[in-house]
């Protein structure tokens, strides 16, 4: 179909200025999705509510636990230094302070309003009862004034107060990223007897992949992939897909556009100069970075059974980066690109279980990369190189020949409740309250919010750098590791196309 008579929407780099077998064994890898999907909250969302004022943009609110930020000031205070924020906690207190007293002076007149409309019930002189009238409408006008100031210093006490980053483990090294830590080395770097080429260069020779044209048709840091290597990517996709199922993981695809909330609520920038994330002009979405932000958005605004948690998907999208500021050799190729696809795990869990699951994701993520044979190292990320929703990020980064180094190849986050009080997702017991409820109120223990997790399983384009440039053989050829074949219709080897 033609795209004659088609309105297209432009992509816009925003740059507002800013205020992570048999069939039997597939069907049990395969849970019904309607088991994870529990009811929404239609009547009230007192965790992510929305509001206005007059004449200002309709904005999402967090469910920030402010007394407990100023009952740990220090704590807090300490926390963001260390992560190198921005963050203003003496703003963010001095706004808290500032709402409280507002809202103890809103009460008070709504107080009085009501003893007001109390005393025009009963039979009244003409002259008292105007009196009265012009009394409320008064404290009406006054009280709408006030309510309006108090929307007002809400909206700017969010806006502030959601710069401040999640608490750290702390177990997590202190400094910048170079003060990572390597909690783990995996097999040594492979020698070879000829002259190493990068994946550039057997890309060019393999004729896997065609950047100029890429270049012509969408601009830098995009690519077209070829032969064998459309095959690769397919290969990697059902293999990572398959083997993280099996580990009780429900498969999604995801939507690749998702509305700007969605994205600042997940812990990410869209605006900004610096922003990694697309954003589509006239509109309030956004092209995804990671599947993490649809995935993260599944639950939004609900309450979850206990009984399903922990949720755990494996989801797949293509992926978009603005990759702002990156340049030199070490972006070359496909190291650092502007649209990928990938392979990303996401669970929701209670909170006392989320050190064992960020433990589970990157055990997975060093079973798959073990698998396909890499040399790797796992790190244990300094606070200064963790992003505002991470408590703690294992990195691990694969040795690639070609390069002569180690890239990234994937990180697993530990969220805690960052994202899901920005998200407004709950779980509830079936347990019984310890207090006994209030007349009328249900005796269920009140909801608390999910612990969120997120961990790559297969950034597909740097996997197909490391099995490139590792696997390269002295006649050209590329040696497809053994897991994939299966995957890529038996093919053993990729070998240069005759001239």
């Amino acid at each position: 179909m033609g795209l004659s008579g088609t309105t297209l929407q432009t992509l816009k780099l925003a740059t507002i200025p800013t205020p992570s077998s048999s069939s039997s064994s597939l069907r049990s890898v395969f849970k019904p999705l309607s088991q994870s999907f529990l009811y929404r909250h239609s009547r009230r969302r007192p965790a992510l509510q929305l509001f206005f004022v007059r004449g200002m943009k309709q904005q999402w609110k967090a469910a920030i636990d402010f007394k407990w930020i100023r009952d740990n000031k220090d704590a807090v205070a300490a926390n963001i230094k260390k992560r190198n924020s921005n963050a203003n906690l003496e703003h963010v207190l001095d706004l808290y302070h500032k709402m409280l007293n507002l809202q103890k002076e809103v009460e008070r007149l709504r107080g009085e309003r009501n003893a007001v409309a109390n005393k025009m019930k009963g039979k009244l002189e003409s002259s008292e009862r105007q009196r009265l009238i012009e009394e409320g409408k008064n404290l009406k006008e006054g009280l709408l004034s006030l309510e309006e100031d108090l929307l007002k210093l809400t909206d700017e006490l969010q806006q502030e107060a959601q710069c401040i980053p999640n608490m750290t483990h702390p177990d997590v090294p202190i400094g910048g990223e170079d003060y990572s830590t390597i909690r783990k080395m995996v097999g040594t770097p492979h020698e070879f007897s000829f002259p190493v080429k990068d994946h550039l260069q057997l890309g060019k020779e393999l004729d896997l992949f065609d950047f100029d044209a890429a270049s012509e048709v969408s601009g830098s840091k995009f690519y077209y992939l070829k032969n064998e290597a459309v095959m690769l990517e397919m290969g990697l996709i059902n293999w990572t897909l398959l083997e993280v199922m099996k580990r009780g993981f429900t498969p999604l695809t995801t939507p690749e556009i998702v509305r700007s909330s969605v994205v600042e609520k997940c812990g990410f920038q869209p605006r900004g100069a610096n922003t990694q994330v697309y954003s589509i002009e006239d509109s309030d979405q956004c092209l995804i970075g990671t599947a993490e932000i649809p995935v993260g958005g599944i639950h939004m605004d609900s309450i979850i059974a206990a009984s399903l948690l922990p949720l755990k998907y494996v989801a797949v999208s293509h992926c978009f980066r603005t990759e702002a500021g990156a340049a030199g050799t070490a972006s070359r190729g496909l190291y650092r690109v502007h649209q990928f696809s990938k392979v990303e795990m996401f669970i929701l869990c209670r909170p006392e279980e989320s050190d064992f699951y960020h433990e589970e994701l990157i055990r997975i993520e060093e079973d798959l990369f073990s698998s396909l044979g890499l040399h790797y190292k796992t790190l244990d990320m300094a606070c200064g190189d963790l992003g505002a929703p991470a408590y703690r990020k294992f990195d691990i980064e694969a040795w690639m020949p070609g390069l002569a180094r180690f890239g990234e190849i994937s990180s697993a986050s530990n969220c805690t409740d960052y994202q899901s009080r920005r998200l407004g997702i709950r779980f509830r017991s079936s347990e019984p309250a310890l207090t006994n409820p209030k007349k009328g109120k249900s005796n269920l223990a009140p909801p608390q919010f999910v612990h969120t997790l997120n961990a790559t399983a297969c950034a597909v384009p740097r996997m197909i750098v490391c099995i490139l440039e590792n696997n390269q053989q002295e006649d050209g050829s590329v040696i497809i590791p053994e897991p994939l074949r299966p995957f890529m219709g038996g093919l053993e080897f990729i070998h240069p196309k005759p001239r």
